[in-house]
C-alpha cells in the first residue's frame, strides 16, 4: 500500500511523480538550499505524494548517517521543528549511494537502485538527475548517465538533467560542452538552471509589463531614457577563493543573471507564455546587444578590485588577502558594462549594469528612468530641473517594486519633490521561506523550461562578453586594489555614467 503524503494534495497542484537524484548531495548547494527547497515544496503540497530522493556523493556515509545529515540540513537551513512530519516524509523517501562519479562502476548500482525505488515509491520511471556538482564533471557525468541507458526515455516516462552554472567559462568551452551533451540529451531533457530567474520579482517582470495597460504602451525608447541593472554584494568571496580566482565577477554574473535580466527587460511581448515562446524572445534581446569593439571595450566596460575597508561597521581584508587568492591577482571583483540593443524599440537607450563584491549594501535591483518632462512649463517658477520618474524593481532582499514621481511641495511657492510609491511582497503577500528554487525545481517536475536557457542563449550571453573578455586577457589590469571594501565600486564605474550626464541609483 502506498504511502500518503502528510496532509491532503491538490492533483492539479504538485508535481510529476518522480525520483530525484542528487549528484554532490553532501556539498554546500544541496545542503543549503536544495534539500530545503524540497521541504518547502512539501510544506506548500507541491511534491508528488509519489516521490523518491537518492542522494550521491564521494563520502562513504551509511544511509543512516546520510539521513541524519539530511534532518540536521532541513533544522539548521529550513528552520525545520524537531517534531517534523514533513521531515519524516522526506527522509522515509531517502536513499544514499556513496560513489566516484567518474566511474562506471557507480551508475551500474545507480540503476537498479532507481528501479528500487520505483517499485516502493510508484515513481513511474520519472527522473531527475541534478548536477549540484564543480562544472569539471558536468560532460563526464551526463555521458556515463547516458552509456548506462538512464537517460533513455521510453514508455512514456522522462529523464531529466539540471545543470547548475557555470555553463563554461567563455564561448568557446560553452560551445563545446552544448556540443557534448546535446549529443547525449535532446534539448528538451537539458534544464540549465540560474537561481535568481527563481526569484519573485524577476518572475513578475513579464506579468507587469505584459498585464499592466499603464505601462505596456510606454516601455520603449520613445518614453524611457536609460535602464540600469545593480547586482551588488556586501560579502566577499568567502571560501570559494580558489573558484573564484580563475573565473571573476564578469564571467561569474554577467552572461548568466545580468544578461537574464537584461533579456526579460528589454524582450518583445512572446505570442504565449509557453517555454520556447518566452525563450525566442529572449534570444533575440541578446543577440540583439550591439557587439563592442576594442576600442569601445576601453571606454563602455569598467572593472575593480576591493582592497581594505569596512562592510556593515567591520572592518574586512582586500580581495588579495582573502584564502586560496593570488597576491599578486588580476581578477575582477567588480564589474559595470553600458550596453546597447540594436532593435527598433531599444536604440539610443543605453542599459548601464553593475556587479560586485564587498559593496556599501546589499541589493539586486532594475532601475527604468523615464524621459524627463519639459521644462518649459515651469520656466517662471523655481524649479531649475526636474527629476526623472524612476520605477524601480526590487530582486533582494526586499522584494517589491516601487514608482518615484514629482509632487508640488505644499506652499506658496512652486516646488517639487520626489515621492515613493511602494509596494512590497511582504506587506501584500505575507513572507514564506523560501530559497530561490522552489519554483524551478517545481517546473522541472513538471516540465516548464520557461525559466531555464536553452543552448542558443548560453552561447548569445557569452558572444556578449567575449570582447571584453578578450581585451581584458590582453591588458591585465594595473591598477587594483581599484576600490575600498564598503563602497560603490571604484571611481571609473561613476564615471562611466557621468559621460552621459547620468549617474547610478542609490539603493535604499
Amino acid at each position: 500500500m502506498r504511502e500518503s503524503f502528510p496532509h491532503s494534495l491538490s492533483s492539479s497542484r504538485h508535481g510529476d511523480p518522480c525520483v530525484m537524484v542528487i549528484f554532490g548531495a553532501s556539498g554546500d548547494l544541496a545542503t543549503r538550499k536544495l534539500l530545503p527547497t524540497l521541504y518547502n515544496l512539501a510544506k506548500k503540497e507541491y511534491l508528488p505524494p509519489d516521490f523518491g530522493l537518492i542522494g550521491l556523493a564521494v563520502q562513504p556515509h551509511s544511509e543512516d548517517e546520510f539521513r541524519e545529515r539530511v534532518r540536521a540540513s532541513l533544522k539548521e537551513f529550513a528552520s525545520a521543528p524537531d517534531d517534523c512530519k514533513f521531515c519524516d516524509w522526506i527522509i522515509e523517501r531517502l536513499s544514499y549511494l556513496p560513489g566516484n562519479f567518474r566511474e562506471a562502476e557507480t551508475y551500474a548500482r545507480l540503476k537498479p537502485l532507481l528501479a528500487q525505488m520505483e517499485q516502493t515509491h510508484h515513481t513511474t520511471g520519472n527522473c531527475l538527475f541534478y548536477l549540484a556538482t564543480g562544472p569539471d564533471l558536468f560532460g563526464e557525468i551526463i555521458r556515463n548517465l547516458a552509456d548506462s541507458g538512464l537517460t533513455r526515455e521510453n514508455g512514456g516516462y522522462w529523464r531529466r538533467v539540471i545543470i547548475e552554472k557555470p555553463f563554461g567559462s567563455d564561448l568557446s568551452s560553452a560551445k563545446a560542452l552544448n556540443l557534448q551533451i546535446k549529443s547525449l540529451l535532446s534539448e528538451q531533457q537539458i534544464y540549465r538552471i540560474d537561481h535568481y530567474l527563481g526569484k519573485e520579482t524577476v518572475q513578475n517582470i513579464l506579468v507587469f509589463r505584459f498585464s499592466n495597460g499603464i505601462f505596456e504602451p510606454i516601455w520603449n525608447r520613445r518614453y524611457i531614457d536609460s535602464v540600469q541593472i545593480t547586482v551588488a554584494e556586501t560579502l566577499g568571496v568567502e571560501q570559494r577563493g580558489r573558484y573564484y580566482d580563475t573565473t571573476g565577477s564578469l564571467r561569474d554574473m554577467v552572461p548568466s543573471h545580468i544578461l537574464q535580466l537584461l533579456a526579460l527587460t528589454a524582450m518583445e511581448p512572446p505570442i504565449s507564455f509557453q517555454a520556447d515562446a518566452v525563450r525566442d524572445e529572449q534570444a533575440k534581446i541578446l543577440h540583439a546587444v550591439q557587439d563592442m569593439s576594442p576600442e569601445s571595450v576601453l571606454s563602455r566596460a569598467v572593472r575593480g578590485q576591493y582592497g581594505v575597508g569596512v562592510v556593515d561597521g567591520q572592518a574586512v581584508p582586500a580581495y588579495r588577502n582573502e584564502p586560496n587568492v593570488a597576491q599578486e591577482s588580476h581578477t575582477d571583483t567588480f564589474v559595470a558594462l553600458k550596453f546597447s540593443i540594436d532593435n527598433w524599440r531599444w536604440v539610443d537607450v543605453p542599459f548601464y549594469v553593475r556587479t560586485g563584491k564587498r559593496l556599501k549594501k546589499r541589493a539586486s535591483e532594475i532601475v527604468i528612468q523615464f524621459r524627463r518632462a519639459p521644462l518649459v512649463l515651469f520656466r517662471e517658477t523655481p524649479v531649475e530641473q526636474l527629476s526623472p520618474n524612476l520605477l524601480v524593481l526590487h530582486i533582494q532582499p526586499d522584494e517589491g517594486i516601487s514608482l518615484q514621481f514629482g509632487a508640488k511641495v505644499p506652499g506658496p511657492m512652486v516646488r517639487i519633490g520626489s515621492v515613493n510609491m511602494d509596494f512590497k511582497y511582504v506587506d501584500h503577500f505575507g513572507a514564506e521561506p523560501s530559497t530561490g528554487y522552489e519554483r524551478l525545481l517545481y517546473d522541472c517536475m513538471i516540465g516548464d523550461a520557461t525559466l531555464f536557457q536553452r543552448a542558443d542563449m548560453v552561447e548569445a550571453g557569452w558572444s556578449v562578453i567575449e570582447p571584453v573578455l578578450d581585451v581584458w586577457r590582453a591588458l591585465p589590469a594595473r591598477n587594483f586594489p581599484n576600490y575600498a571594501a564598503g563602497t560603490w565600486g571604484p571611481k571609473e564605474a561613476d564615471d562611466l555614467l557621468e559621460r552621459d550626464h547620468r549617474h547610478w541609483n542609490v539603493p535604499f
